[in-house]
């Protein structure tokens, strides 16, 4: 890396105006759009290029953040490697500044799943989504098969959720319960939305994404009401295990949109598969398609120049009144539709944050890691224009005005 030790040292309002600007020498932000730029990083540097971090967790350090979560003061991270959540909960302003708050460990030197294998309540196992519902945070425990959510955004370390779902209570952690799938079980649940009036949840490991019709968070003893992408809730084939179509998934992994569309990110089909307007009831095939020429297409693009229209292990999505951002994992980039596609097929995408051009997908630029660059960034969030990025490989969260 170039090491990004720049000093943010602004107030917050320099920070989220365009007077705050980059250091790093680089000869362009991004393609289209050469006004974003990224504004704050947290988590180690890795100077001299990718790098694990230390094997001992500290307060500021991230280990492959999946997820992250922020509406333009706060900010929550899962750092899935540590098996912990991050907390911060002012607006930092500088680099690499330590969290407030840890969750899922007793403290912010301590690692290992399940809070170093001790507490299955409290302890987390790879989390990766996360969002904040009705001032809930609510958690994807993805390896313990469940989504959790606490009151309010915790102010003290390792406090204890307050509400689970996908298990029976807070001491379970079996796929599927232990069993079959039904419509009140989960299997890896790795991203979770509240779109209109209807709660979400990726069920990767099942291959299907789940939503209750709730204000808020459903009951954790009710079952789905809407299922996409099996014939039933006892399916957990890829794509049905019939080949990709309208109505499959391979690796569902998050969920944006609005009244008008859902988006679903389809990793595993290097898709983002759109409804417009959203399912009612489940048997409503999706009738958009972003990454892929049809529906019915699965293509992975690895070595050709990857353009606006292809994707690579999409994991995530985030959407505002006037913009789709999707992470376009393994071609180390995201996309950004200005205007929300809504159905068709291949839309081409109109900028591109992280590579030089629309065809460049290599990690960190096939070269050393700057604070524009990006490996495999696995979450987004959005705050008005301020773009939250899971930087996963560069072990990093960075925000960028866009």
């Amino acid at each position: 890396m170039n090491d990004v030790t720049r000093s943010v040292s602004i107030g917050r309002a320099a920070w989220l105006s365009n007077a705050a600007q980059p250091t790093t020498a680089t000869a362009a932000w991004s393609a289209g759009n050469t006004t974003a730029h990224p504004i704050l990083r947290l988590g180690g540097a890795s100077a001299g290029g990718l790098a694990l971090p230390p094997a001992d967790p500290t307060p500021s350090q991230l280990y492959a953040p999946r997820g992250v979560w922020t509406d333009g003061t706060r900010i929550v991270a899962c750092d899935t490697g540590n098996h912990r959540v991050l907390i911060w909960n002012s607006m930092p302003t500088v680099d690499g500044t330590d969290a407030d708050v840890v969750l899922g460990q007793a403290d912010f030197t301590s690692e290992g799943p399940a809070a170093g294998g001790a507490d299955t309540e409290r302890g987390l196992y790879l989390p990766t989504g996360v969002t904040v519902i009705d001032g809930r945070l609510v958690v994807c425990d993805a390896w313990h098969h469940r989504i959790l959510a606490w009151d309010a955004i915790p102010t003290t370390n390792f406090e204890a959720p307050t509400w689970v779902l996908g298990q029976a209570d807070l001491a379970s952690v079996e796929a599927n319960r232990g069993g079959e799938p039904t419509l009140s079980t989960l299997y890896w649940p790795f991203g979770c939305s509240s779109i209109d009036g209807v709660f979400w949840v990726a069920d990767t490991g099942n291959r299907r994404v789940l939503g209750w019709r709730t204000e808020g968070l459903p009951d954790p003893s009710q079952p789905a009401d809407i299922l996409l992408g099996q014939d039933d809730g006892t399916g957990r084939e890829d794509n049905r295990g019939e080949g990709i179509s309208a109505s499959s998934f391979r690796w569902p992994h998050a969920i944006a949109g609005d009244a008008q569309t859902l988006f679903i990110a389809d990793a595993g089909d290097h898709r983002v598969v759109s409804w417009s307007p959203p399912p009612v009831d489940g048997t409503e095939p999706a009738d958009g398609v972003l990454g892929q020429d049809d529906l019915g297409s699965m293509e992975e693009f690895k070595i050709r120049p990857q353009g606006a229209q292809r994707m690579r292990f999409p994991y995530a999505a985030v959407s505002d009144a006037e913009r789709l951002f999707v992470a376009d994992t393994s071609n180390n980039r995201v996309l950004i539709w200005h205007g929300i596609p809504r159905g068709g097929a291949g839309q081409p995408a109109d900028t591109v944050l992280g590579q030089p051009d629309m065809d460049a997908n290599g990690e960190n630029r096939w070269s050393a890691v700057t604070d524009d660059s990006m490996c495999w960034p696995y979450g987004l969030s959005l705050a008005g224009d301020v773009l939250a990025i899971a930087d996963s490989g560069n072990n990093r969260v960075m925000l960028w005005r866009v």
